[in-house]
């Protein structure tokens, strides 16, 4: 069973910049992103 953890600003930042550095995973960073933006705005509620 696949781990449920949330992802963190800082678990994203960091495979963001990851992706940016090699230019690989660009749909993996856009996803890490709206991922971290959901969990921001189900947490202003």
């Amino acid at each position: 069973m696949a781990n449920k953890a949330k992802m963190t600003q800082k678990a994203a930042s960091r495979i963001q910049s990851h992706a940016d550095r090699t230019g690989r995973n660009q749909g993996w960073k856009e996803r890490s992103a709206k991922v971290v933006a959901k969990s921001n705005l189900s947490k202003k509620k």
